[in-house]
């Protein structure tokens, strides 16, 4: 097998996040929104749903979606591992694109624009249908997959102001593309209830995994609304590792500290390929169509690799190779907040008093306050269990204060400048010293 030249950043068109390595043997149909009115069962609250069917989508659409999530994802993980150096991380892009794609259904103008770049959308007109495709594209493969052992689940939910009026082609969306509607709910009246309810909604879906996404305080009256999305994977390994094989074994930290470590003992025929300064193995789950990719940057090598590397970096080189495997056993999980990061990565107006998310409702402006993501996965001789949630919390923007107004006199020389504000094209620019000559 020849070994690539170096490491190297693909174009976009290639990138390809972790959701390109999950071709998702198990996964459950996105959270149906209960009719206008309806009452749920676990939380109590009304929802709001459109009326329009859910579609069903060309699974061949998926793609677009795909080349979408992995240039996100991959963007996303670069930021993460440079702001979080030397510690343990483990984040779901597919969840966080998820919860992003529907708030943008709501949002319109620059906001809309940067929304749309940072999540590295290739086509901006049908993204949510793709993002349906490859739903359904995974469901699909779910039904014939006839794995009980895999499971993955992948749902959504959104919680409304209950007094807050939605503009109909935004409900429309939802209910098509996402299969959502939203549940209504009083941010206004008590906070921490409806914070409660959110909290409780994610631990279901996430079997408990994340008892509490949204955090005391992350949700106040002036909330109008949450987008929520939360997956949860449990998949035992193709070959499971004996549980007598395992012992401590010594592992070296980024400062050379030396531990212990329960390390699992397996081998066998696997994919594997290597470039300069790493190697990586791919290790398949019950079913084949899930797998774990390690990656296993030289000593030195983590902080530049994690920089550039794209995980087409290894798959496109896998070959069949014995391998001899000694993995460590981690139980490890990220509280993320997300806001700084996304507004770095080139959305900040959806932060600002600025945005424009009249897409949702004309009846209050508003404005993304706070991205939050949780993330866990425990890794063991059975094989992986993991949880994500993501939420978009979305608030009433600030008031304007009201301000003295200033005092402008011009009784002294000036300069002044006529230009053309669209373009910003200065037109005439001059300097007043005497108004009499």
């Amino acid at each position: 097998m020849e070994r690539p030249k170096t490491l190297r950043k693909a174009p976009d068109v290639e990138r390809r996040t972790f959701l390109a390595l999950l071709a998702l043997p198990a996964v459950a149909a996105l959270l149906e929104g209960c009719g206008g009115g309806d009452e749920n069962a676990t939380t109590g609250a009304t929802a709001v749903r459109s009326d329009a069917t859910r579609v069903l989508a060309d699974p061949s659409l998926a793609g677009v979606a795909t080349t979408s999530l992995n240039g996100f994802g991959a963007s996303l993980y670069r930021v993460l591992a440079a702001d979080r150096p030397g510690v343990n991380l483990v984040v779901s892009p597919v969840s966080i694109a998820f919860a992003l794609a529907m708030t943008s259904v709501g949002a319109r103008g620059t906001t809309l624009d940067q929304m749309l770049e940072t999540l590295e959308v290739v086509d901006p007109v049908g993204i949510h249908r793709s993002m349906n495709a490859s739903i359904a594209q995974l469901d699909a493969r779910t039904r014939g997959s006839g794995d009980d052992e895999v499971r993955l689940e992948i749902t959504n939910s959104l919680w409304g102001q209950s007094d807050l009026r939605f503009e109909a082609a935004f409900l429309d969306v939802l209910a098509a593309e996402y299969g959502a509607g939203v549940q209504l709910i009083d941010f206004r009246a008590d906070a921490e209830v409806a914070r409660a309810a959110i909290n409780e909604w994610v631990g279901d879906a996430t079997a408990q995994r994340i008892p509490e996404l949204l955090s005391e305080g992350s949700i106040t009256d002036a909330t109008r609304l949450a987008l929520v999305n939360a997956i949860h994977l449990k998949a035992p390994w193709a070959v499971p590792f004996s549980r007598d094989a395992t012992t401590d074994a010594a592992f070296t930290l980024g400062d050379g500290t030396v531990v212990q470590v329960p390390t699992m003992v397996g081998g066998g025929e696997y994919p594997y390929a290597s470039g300069d300064g790493w190697q990586a193995v791919e290790l398949p789950y019950a079913g084949d169509d899930l797998a774990m990719v390690v990656f296993l940057p030289e000593e030195g090598f983590l902080e530049l690799f994690e920089s550039i590397f794209l995980v087409t970096d290894a798959t496109q080189y896998f070959e069949s190779r014995p391998v001899s495997l000694r993995l460590p056993q981690w139980d490890t999980g990220s509280a993320l907040s997300l806001s700084d990061m996304l507004s770095t990565m080139g959305m900040p107006t959806a932060f600002s008093d600025d945005a424009d998310f009249t897409g949702i409702t004309t009846g209050t402006s508003l404005s993304i306050g706070t991205v939050v993501h949780q993330a866990n996965i425990t890794v063991d001789e059975d094989g992986t269990e993991a949880a994500a949630a993501t939420a978009v919390e979305i608030s009433t923007t600030a008031a304007p204060d009201e301000v003295e107004p200033i005092d402008f006199v011009v009784d002294r020389p000036f300069v002044f400048v006529v230009r053309d504000r669209p373009t910003g094209a200065v037109l005439f620019l001059g300097r007043v010293a005497d108004p009499l000559e």
